[in-house]
């Protein structure tokens, strides 16, 4: 306030209008701040139905808020094959984009097909196939984080034969 009164006074309307605009960013980020959290748990919920969509198994959705600032949540899904894992990751970055425009930032273990990690900032999503969920155990490794209890929407997606 000093600032936009001193400038006011020697006529320096340059300035008050840098102090205005840095002022409105701010509040802009302020409230991006704090609407990101719930941005971010549509973001894992949305892709913790179209998994459940897709036939993934044993699907938790860890709330790591008070345990990181890194990230929000994690997903974790099991998939039965890596046909089945490349189409649950696939089907997700397909919604998320088209729907929610949510970019992915990256995707690591697409290829091995047995532990795909999609980064979406605020969101990170595993698709495990049973022997490496078993083996890395995330959700023993983030004991503390809380479970989010999420129903899907529907029963899993089933071809319709022509």
């Amino acid at each position: 306030m000093e600032l936009l009164h001193r400038s006011f006074s020697q006529g320096n309307y340059h300035t008050i209008a840098v102090a205005e605009e840095s002022l409105a960013i701010t509040a802009a980020s302020l409230t991006a701040a704090k609407e990101r959290p719930q941005r971010s748990l549509q973001v894992a919920l949305v892709a913790a139905q179209v998994a459940h969509d897709n036939r993934g198994q044993s699907i938790v959705l860890l709330d790591l808020r008070e345990m990181t600032a890194v990230f929000d949540f994690f997903l974790l899904v099991t998939g039965s094959s890596r046909r089945q894992l490349h189409a649950v990751a696939d089907e997700i970055e397909h919604t998320l984009a088209e729907k929610y425009g949510e970019k992915l930032i990256g995707m690591e273990g697409y290829a091995a097909g047995t532990w795909i990690l999609q980064d979406y900032g605020d969101v990170v999503i595993h698709l495990f196939d049973e022997k490496a969920r078993e083996y890395y155990s995330l959700e023993q490794l983030w004991t503390g984080a809380k479970r989010i209890d999420w129903q899907p929407a529907s029963a899993p997606r089933i071809a319709q034969l022509e």
